[in-house]
């Protein structure tokens, strides 16, 4: 094939993958932009606890123990947590994928979330009174604002609103409130999430059929992106031998078309990269995203043993809460195990916390050489080579939101995955962790999706000018390519018709 011959090749197979696909690329450019500052409404733990209301240890007259065995069952619970349920405080057992609620005043659990209470928690959410609020229905189908969640062991849910706009969705198996949206939430969410992440309702709740559409969608992106690039870079003349009509130009292109391949020898390889980690957000190599194998064992380690509800006797929830938080509003009391130790996790925000073991002394967070020496024992025959306290985010820790817990310990070990975790120190657990594999992804999906870097989040609103130039930027080559297309397709109309 000659050099002519090829070029008219990939400019075909780029105008046409370009009409077919332009007009998806400026939604996810536009919708990109309002992506930056909103997203799709969901239920997150920080919103829990802000709404939530405090622990009373004056109301706690039923020890967990006891409580538990009014469930009458016969296996142990995986996990407590105490927290005000329906305005009184309630232990929530979960043993396997089973919860369960009893009442800590009286020791009597609840056996069913009734439209009633419904209500009454759907407006303790809201702050609104349960008469001026409306029941929608009781959902067993998925809509607009449960197509990505909550899980179907949650399921049936009911629906609540208000005048205002608020919605509430409660779980009739929990209790919780799985979802929560308002007027201005669903409405940015139409702008944002929704078209980016093609998360419209018919082709989301198949979840199988939109991850492979997601995927070809981006796939084919790249496709057109590269090839973009090399008919830009082939035809371009620096010495401007092409002619127009106001003189010479470095493209043989006038109007849009020109316009078209400025942008997009600019914007071209931006485009390229944000296809490429839009591709890798759906996991399609599963390698790339593969965690360190020991990761499972290192997180048992941090507990270090089976859980045991009677370990907690010698300090119940009652003194835990009088003797150790004078200084928090508790909302949350987790129980769970260090090391082997039982210990309350005394929770009123996540960066408003306080750790609780039974037998020793309280403080605002786990010893950091412990959790490393636990570590380092669990980690054998590998070697912990390398442990330092993160108190600011860093390459492979950050968030833009600054939701990520902090202050946590970073360690390295030496395996075969090079594998690196990062563990809140508020609650001993792993929030992050990497092997060799899995970094090369932090990179190509977060760096290129996201510019998620800390010297960009750290000095904002740089991080905004910067990707909203090249949002902008990339809205301007789609539109340009809608224009195109639309030209090209009217004209192929028009010649059709002339000739039949």
């Amino acid at each position: 094939m000659s050099r002519a011959k090829l070029l008219r090749f990939v400019i075909f197979c780029h105008r046409w993958l370009g009409v077919t696909w332009c007009v998806l690329f400026a939604l996810w450019f536009m919708s990109g932009i309002a992506m930056m500052y909103w997203g799709y409404p969901g239920v997150e733990q920080p919103d829990r606890l802000r709404r939530a209301a405090a622990l009373d240890a004056s109301q706690i007259r039923v020890s967990p123990q006891d409580a538990y065995a009014s469930l009458n069952r016969t296996e142990p619970p995986d996990q407590v947590q105490l927290a005000i349920f329906n305005g009184r405080p309630a232990y929530r057992f979960r043993t396997g994928r089973v919860q369960s609620l009893v009442y800590a005043d009286d020791g009597q659990p609840q056996t069913e979330i009734s439209r009633e209470l419904g209500e009454r928690i759907a407006a303790a959410w809201t702050g609104q009174s349960a008469g001026s609020g409306k029941f929608e229905r009781t959902m067993t189908e998925v809509d607009q604002w449960t197509v990505g969640g909550p899980g179907r062991a949650l399921w049936p849910l009911l629906k609540y609103s208000w005048p205002n706009g608020e919605e509430v969705y409660v779980s009739t198996v929990s209790g919780d409130v799985v979802q929560y949206t308002t007027r201005g939430s669903r409405m940015a969410a139409y702008f944002s999430a929704i078209p980016h992440w093609l998360y419209f309702t018919p082709l989301r709740k198949n979840g199988v059929l939109w991850r492979q559409i997601v995927i070809w969608a981006s796939g084919i992106g790249i496709a057109i992106s590269l090839l973009g690039i090399v008919v830009g870079i082939w035809v371009y003349s620096p010495r401007k031998r092409y002619r127009s009509p106001k003189g010479s130009s470095s493209f043989p292109y006038t109007g849009q078309k020109r316009w078209h391949a400025i942008f997009g020898l600019m914007i071209g390889l931006v485009t390229c990269t944000w296809a490429l980690s839009g591709f890798l957000s759906m996991s399609p190599f599963d390698r790339l995203t593969e965690g360190p194998g020991t990761a499972f064992r290192l997180a048992s380690a941090l507990r270090g043993g089976r859980f045991q509800l009677a370990a907690f006797a010698a300090k119940d929830p009652r003194q835990a809460l009088r003797q150790d938080v004078a200084d928090l509003q508790v909302k949350e009391l987790e129980f769970t195990v260090f090391a082997g130790e039982p210990v309350y996790l005394a929770t009123e925000a996540p960066e408003r916390s306080r750790v609780i073991p039974v037998h020793y002394e309280s403080a605002a967070f786990f010893d950091p050489d412990i959790v490393a020496t636990v570590l380092a024992r669990a980690s054998r025959p590998s070697e912990l080579v390398e442990a330092r306290l993160v108190d600011k985010y860093e390459a492979y820790y950050v968030d833009r939101h600054h939701e990520l817990p902090l202050p946590a310990l970073f360690v390295r070990l030496n395996d075969a995955d090079r594998s690196t975790y990062y563990i809140d120190l508020r609650t001993a657990r792993i929030v992050q962790a990497y092997s060799a594999r899995s970094r090369w992804n932090r990179w190509l999906y977060h760096g290129l999706h996201s510019f998620d870097l800390p010297w960009l989040y750290r000095y904002r609103p740089l991080w905004d000018i910067f990707v909203l130039v090249l949002l902008l930027g990339g809205t301007t080559l789609s539109v340009t390519a809608v224009t195109i297309g639309w030209q090209l397709l009217r004209n192929k109309v028009r010649f059709a018709r002339g000739s039949s």
